[in-house]
């Protein structure tokens, strides 16, 4: 079990860092389509890779912290949803 449970750590590690590289990849990508050129390039491709070490950051600190799996599932949990008493078309 205890294989299972760091295989899902590690996927939830990396879905926390493609997150961070998605974003810095459009915004290497914006910058690219402004500055079409050889140093729009490489100043694209730098973006792209400082999502990469900030999402690495961000992901190492939450997995020490509290865990990568608590932490998307307090992420993607909707507590709107948690209580049918509130439900108005009851």
């Amino acid at each position: 079990m205890k294989f299972l449970e760091w295989l899902i750590d590690i996927f939830s590690w990396m879905k926390i860092v493609l997150c961070a590289t998605f974003i810095g990849a459009i915004g290497g990508a914006v910058f690219y389509n402004y500055h079409r050129n050889r140093n729009g390039i490489i100043i694209g491709i730098v973006i792209t890779s400082v999502g990469l070490i900030i999402g690495i950051i961000w992901a190492t600190r939450v997995w020490k912290k509290i865990g990568t799996t608590n932490f998307l599932a307090k992420v993607d949990s909707s507590p709107e949803l948690d209580d049918p008493k509130d439900d108005v078309l009851m």
